[in-house]
């Protein structure tokens, strides 16, 4: 299922015909088209805010911090499907937020994993947990590839891994 740069969804047709039960896009920041893919397609979308939020629920933990790409960080899109269960959402500072976003692209992207990338978002997610958060949200796709729970005082919630264990609850109970 295509999102074409003109903005118009192509190949929806086909799924609803096909006996698909449900779809994902597998990356937090392309969840900005969520509403207009939600509202094109006659199935189930499985968002990954709302795979995070219930795991998180299930946690207990009412207070997270939020690292991914700038636009995941100051947009609503994702934030705001965890607020609007109750979850409150840290995201880090103006030059962290920067920062966090040059690891991703710059970086993660492109496959380089560099160990001082990883101290500088170590740091942010002490910063977050001295804050409050109790745990913190790899709101990217790429984040999992630097960050493990090790290198975090609180519990990470690696949407990649949430999405895709959510995917696999879902087609076993289809």
């Amino acid at each position: 299922y295509l999102f074409s740069v003109f903005g118009k969804l192509e190949g929806i047709s086909f799924a609803r015909n096909k006996g698909i039960h449900f779809i994902l896009l597998g990356t937090n920041t392309l969840h900005r088209i969520a509403p207009q893919l939600e509202s094109a397609v006659g199935i189930p979308f499985v968002h990954i805010a709302d795979a995070a939020a219930r795991e998180i629920e299930n946690s207990l933990i009412g207070k997270v911090g939020l690292l991914g790409t700038k636009y995941t960080l100051t947009e609503d899109f994702f934030k705001q499907r965890l607020i609007d269960r109750g979850i409150e959402v840290l995201i880090p500072g103006d030059e962290d937020v920067e920062a966090v976003n040059d690891i991703i692209f710059r970086e993660l992207c492109v496959g380089e994993i560099r160990a001082e990338s990883r101290k500088r978002l170590r740091g942010v997610i002490d910063r977050l947990a001295g804050r409050g958060a109790g745990g913190v949200i790899l709101g990217c796709t790429e984040l999992g590839l630097i960050i493990q729970p090790e290198d975090s005082p609180v519990p990470i919630f690696d949407t990649t891994v949430i999405h895709a264990r959510r995917a696999v609850e879902l087609a076993l109970e289809s």
